[in-house]
C-alpha cells in the first residue's frame, strides 16, 4: 500500500468513526428512556437536586423515587445545589457520566456561581463527583467569572476524549459564550484551561450538541437585539459544524413554536427515539410551568405544533438517554416506579426475576384470576392481566405466567398467550383460565366472555401456546340452564387419580363434564352442580385432600369464596361455608388452591395494589391454607405479609 492510499484510509476511518459508533449504539436494544432533571415545583429548598424519570416511549414519563432526589446535592456539589443535569452513557458502555451546574439559587441567589460538577457512575445509582471551580482553578482567566451554566458532555471521536462545554459570563461583560475543555481519563478534572468554543452573535445558554450524518448540531437558547442592544426576541436556535472545534455556523432562525410570542423557553435538549429516525427537541416553558417538545427527522426542520409530555412531575432543564430493559430492571430494584412494559420479559428467552415482598405478590402488573399448577419442585402461576391501574371496566388482552421453587423468588416469562391467538374469540376479552399437563403437553383452558371457552396447547408450561382447536370447546349453548351471555366462563380442570380429566365452569350456574384423553373434546353429557346453600356466582376450583373432593367458588356479589365437600367428584356436595371474605377493594375474587412442598396455599386476587388498585385493576395474593381435623378448611386470613416460605 502506498503512502497516499494509507493516508486516505486513515482519513476515511476518522470520518466514518462517529457513524460506526452511532450504529453500534443502536445494537444495544434500547427499549426505554431515562430523564435526569431538577424540579421546578414544591419546596424551593428541595428543587435544585438531581432527580430521575423513566419512560417506555419517550413521551409518557413517571418520576422515580416518588420524585425525591436520587442524589443529595449537598453530597456532590460545592454550593449544595444542582441545576441543568446532563446525562451521558460512556462510549464503551461501561458506565455513565453526568455534568451539572453547581448552583444553589435558594441559598446564594443569582449573583454568581463559580463552576460545575463532574459525576461518574457504573450503575446510575451510586455516583462519585468532583467540583470544577473555574475561579479557583484558573484565576488567570476566570477569576472574574459570574456564571458557569448548563454544562454538557460529548465524546469527541477524533480526539478520543470527552469534551465538556458550558456557558460562561463574566462580571464585567454581559455576553454569554460557550467554553469547552477536555476531561481527563478519570473524569475528575479538565486537562487544561477551558477555551472559547462558540460565541453566538447575541449570546447563548443551554447548549446541547448531537451528531448526525457528519454534522454536529448545537441547539441553544439565543436571542435577537436591536441596534441599541435591546433584546426583542428569544428562543431555541441552532448552530452547526463539521468539527467540535468549530467553526460553528449560527442559524438565526428560531426553531421553537413560541419565538414570536410572549411565552419564553429555555433548557433545550435533543434525543433520538429508539428504533426510529425521529428526534425530540424538548424545552422548558419555565414561566408557564410546562415542558413541551417538537419533532424532526433531519434536525433542521421541526414540527410546527408543540406537544406536551405526560408526566407526574415538573421538570426544569434536563436531559434524556436511552436505556435497555436490563438497565430499567436494575433501576427498579431501587425505585419501583419503573413502567411494567420495561420489566416484562420480551422475546428470545428473556425473563424477569423478582422477590416476594408480601401481598399483593406481583406489584409490577395488575393480575387476576390466578391458576396454579405444581410440577416437581416448581409452582407455576398462570394469571389474567388487567392492563392498567384505575380501570373503569375489564380490559384484559393477554395472560401471564410466573414460576417459583421456594415461594420467595419468582420468575416471569414472556407473554405466553394473547386473546388474538384465538381467531374465533370476537369478544376480545382474555378472561380466567386454568393450565394442566396431559400426555407430555400443557393445556391452557381460557374463557373469553361471551365467545366461549377455548383450549391452547404448548410443549412447555411457560409457552408459547397456540390454539389447539381453532374453535371454542364450550359455548353458551352448552350452559343449558343459563340465559345470560357470560355464562360460559372460568374453566377449571381436575385430573383424578383414575387419570380421568374433568372440566368445571360457569357463571350463576356451575357446570361440569368429562374430557376425552385428547383434552380437546367433551366426553359424554354435561352436568350441573347444585346443592343446598350453594349460591354459586363463578370461579369454580376442584382440589382433593385425604380422599375428599373440595369444590370452592365465588359466591354472591361482591364476591366471597365458599366451598363444599364430597366423596365423589360428581357429588353430591355438602356446603361447608365461607372460606374467605370479600377481598379488599375488589368486587370479584377468584381462587386457586394447591399443595406445594407439603404446604397448602390459597391464591386469590384483590384490588389492593397502591395506588390504583380496583375491581378492574386487581392483584394476585397468596396466603396459607390450613385444614381442621375433620377435613374442613380454616377461614383464610388475608394478609399483607403473605407467605414467608
Amino acid at each position: 500500500m502506498n503512502k497516499k492510499s494509507y493516508l486516505f484510509l486513515i482519513l476515511l476511518s476518522m470520518i466514518l468513526h462517529p457513524i460506526w459508533s452511532q450504529k453500534k449504539s443502536t445494537e444495544n436494544n434500547y427499549e426505554g428512556y431515562l430523564f435526569a432533571y431538577f424540579e421546578g415545583s414544591g419546596n424551593r429548598a428541595k428543587q435544585e437536586q438531581l432527580r430521575y424519570a423513566i419512560s417506555s416511549d419517550g413521551i409518557n414519563w413517571v418520576a422515580l423515587n416518588n420524585n425525591d432526589p436520587i442524589v443529595k446535592s449537598s453530597e456532590v456539589t460545592q454550593t449544595g445545589g444542582i441545576r441543568d443535569p446532563y446525562l451521558l452513557r460512556k462510549e464503551d458502555n461501561t458506565g455513565y457520566y453526568l455534568v451539572a451546574t453547581d448552583m444553589n439559587t435558594v441559598k446564594n441567589g443569582w449573583g454568581n456561581n463559580p463552576g460545575i460538577v463532574l459525576m461518574k457512575s457504573a450503575d446510575l445509582v451510586n455516583w462519585q463527583s468532583t467540583v470544577i471551580d473555574l475561579a479557583k482553578l484558573y484565576p488567570e482567566k476566570f477569576k472574574n467569572v459570574k456564571w458557569v451554566w448548563a454544562p454538557q458532555v460529548i465524546f469527541d471521536h477524533k480526539a478520543k476524549k470527552y469534551l465538556v462545554y458550558f456557558t460562561v459570563r463574566f462580571h464585567n461583560d454581559d455576553k454569554l459564550d460557550f467554553y469547552s475543555a477536555y476531561v481527563n481519563d478519570d473524569f475528575s478534572e479538565f486537562e487544561r484551561i477551558p477555551k472559547l468554543m462558540f460565541s453566538p452573535r447575541y449570546g447563548g445558554i443551554d447548549g446541547d450538541i448531537i451528531y448526525k450524518d457528519g454534522v454536529y448540531h448545537m441547539f441553544f437558547k439565543g436571542n435577537t437585539k436591536d441596534e441599541n442592544g435591546n433584546e426583542f426576541e428569544n428562543g431555541i436556535k441552532q448552530a452547526t459544524s463539521r468539527s467540535l472545534k468549530g467553526p460553528w455556523k449560527e442559524d438565526f432562525k428560531y426553531l421553537d413554536a413560541y419565538a414570536d410570542t410572549s411565552v419564553v423557553v429555555e433548557g433545550s435538549s435533543v434525543f433520538k427515539l429508539n428504533d426510529s429516525d425521529e428526534y425530540i427537541l424538548m424545552y422548558d416553558l419555565y414561566s408557564a410551568g410546562r415542558y413541551e417538545f417538537q419533532r424532526s427527522n433531519d434536525l433542521y426542520n421541526f414540527t410546527v405544533n408543540p406537544e406536551s409530555f405526560s408526566k407526574n412531575f415538573h421538570p426544569r432543564h434536563g436531559s434524556v438517554i436511552s436505556i435497555t430493559r436490563d438497565e430499567a430492571r436494575k433501576l427498579h430494584q431501587h425505585w419501583p416506579e419503573v413502567p411494567t412494559s420495561l420489566l416484562q420479559p420480551g422475546k428470545g428467552g428473556d425473563t424477569f426475576c423478582f422477590k416476594n415482598e408480601g401481598n399483593p405478590l406481583i406489584k409490577h402488573h395488575y393480575t387476576a384470576d390466578p391458576a396454579a399448577y405444581v410440577e416437581g419442585d416448581t409452582l407455576w402461576l398462570f394469571a389474567g392481566h388487567d392492563f392498567a391501574g384505575g380501570q373503569k371496566g375489564y380490559k384484559m388482552k393477554d395472560w401471564l405466567v410466573f414460576s417459583t421453587s421456594d415461594m420467595q423468588n419468582w420468575t416471569e416469562y414472556p407473554v405466553p398467550l394473547k386473546i388474538t391467538d384465538f381467531n374465533w374469540a370476537k369478544s376480545g376479552d382474555a378472561y380466567a383460565g386454568h393450565v394442566t399437563k396431559r400426555n407430555g403437553k400443557y393445556y391452557w383452558y381460557i374463557s373469553t366472555n361471551w365467545s366461549g371457552i377455548g383450549v391452547a396447547v404448548a410443549d412447555r408450561p411457560e409457552g408459547p401456546y397456540r390454539d389447539a382447536l381453532g374453535k371454542p370447546l364450550l359455548t353458551n349453548k352448552d350452559c343449558f340452564d343459563s340465559d345470560h351471555s357470560w355464562a360460559c366462563i372460568d374453566p377449571a380442570i381436575f385430573i383424578d387419580e383414575d387419570n380421568v380429566p374433568w372440566i368445571f365452569w360457569g357463571n350463576r350456574h356451575c357446570y361440569y363434564a368429562k374430557l376425552k384423553d385428547n383434552m380437546i373434546e367433551i366426553d359424554g353429557e354435561i352436568q350441573r352442580v347444585d346443592f343446598e346453600g350453594m349460591n354459586f356466582t363463578e370461579a369454580p376450583w376442584i382440589h382433593k385432600y385425604n380422599g375428599k373432593y373440595y369444590l370452592s367458588y365465588a359466591t354472591e356479589f361482591p364476591e366471597k369464596i365458599a366451598y363444599a365437600m364430597a366423596d365423589r367428584i360428581e357429588g353430591p356436595y355438602e356446603y361447608k361455608g365461607i372460606l374467605n371474605e370479600i377481598a379488599g377493594n375488589s368486587n370479584t375474587n377468584h381462587q386457586s388452591i394447591v399443595k406445594f412442598k407439603e404446604r397448602w396455599y390459597f391464591i386469590y386476587h384483590n384490588g389492593g395494589l397502591n395506588t390504583n388498585g380496583s375491581s378492574y385493576s386487581r392483584s394476585v395474593c397468596i396466603d396459607p391454607l390450613k385444614y381442621n381435623h375433620d377435613g374442613t378448611i380454616q377461614r383464610i386470613i388475608m394478609s399483607t405479609e403473605g407467605v414467608s416460605e
